[in-house]
């Protein structure tokens, strides 16, 4: 417990031995949260209460509404589908390692603030699960580097891998204004023009701004308690980024060069 009256679980780090084109396109292939665990404060709104709204095409009012529906599905322990992506995730992250059971001391190598993570997945639905599993996925390498902290000149106490994941899903969903009829910000708008063309769009942007937080985090040479100094400084840099001129995908986001497959 931080003197702020927020709760922090620090992780030491572990050693490195151990329109056609306006339809959704599939690609191969609460406030302050979190719990018990890292405090989201870049969810603090900063626009007034009389914000423009954007238009949008139904096509894109389709994809809104289908996302929104990802979001509003909360982790349920109880559903095996949600139990098989849990299983999944653990076999991406530790493939040598049989994983003993749904709940067990073992998740906290990942990263999950106890041995059941389904009390983690609280603050970000069970799409924080899927945004880890596609990470996992389709950026192993960069999963790996970031779950294991294999790159830079780490501090001692390390941010917890899964929580800042969840942290990261709760961050994009209040950013991007995803839970609005339709955007109220050029940001929002901008990314609802990325999601109509890319129906994996949300989980994408999640890759870079996971991949950006550890840059930040590095070249803050940050530690445990300056979490959310990052996280308002990825936030930051993600919204310049998405509002430059050239930028037509999300692959074009400088950003996106930090991550490897």
């Amino acid at each position: 417990m931080d003197d702020r009256g927020g709760s922090f679980v620090a992780v030491r780090r572990i050693s490195q031995g151990l329109e056609r084109g306006n339809t959704c396109h599939s690609t191969s292939g609460s406030t302050a949260w979190l719990g018990r665990g890292l405090s989201c404060v870049c969810a603090q709104s900063r626009e007034s209460d009389a914000r423009p709204s954007f238009d949008l095409t139904p096509s894109q009012e389709e994809c809104l509404q289908r996302l929104q529906n990802r979001i509003d599905i909360a982790y349920d322990s109880s559903i095996p589908e949600h139990q098989e992506a849990l299983r999944a995730l653990w076999n991406a992250a530790f493939p040598e390692e049989e994983l003993r059971g749904l709940i067990s001391e073992q998740w906290k190598e990942m990263g999950w603030q106890g041995k059941d993570p389904s009390t983690d997945f609280r603050g970000g639905g069970f799409i924080s699960l899927e945004n880890l599993l596609f990470f996992a996925t389709n950026f192993p390498k960069s999963f790996k580097d970031l779950l294991w902290k294999l790159e830079g000149d780490r501090s001692v106490w390390e941010y917890p891998f899964a929580v800042a994941g969840v942290n990261i899903t709760f961050m994009l969903i209040q950013m991007l204004d995803l839970e609005a009829v339709k955007p109220r910000t050029m940001v929002g708008a901008v990314f609802l023009k990325f999601l109509s063309e890319n129906e994996s769009a949300f989980d994408l942007l999640y890759c870079i701004t996971f991949k950006l937080m550890d840059h930040q985090w590095l070249a803050m040479r940050a530690s445990y308690m300056d979490f959310n100094t990052v996280m308002k400084a990825t936030r930051r840099q993600l919204e310049r980024e998405l509002l430059l001129e050239d930028i037509t995908r999300l692959e074009d986001l400088p950003s996106y060069g930090l991550l490897t497959r």
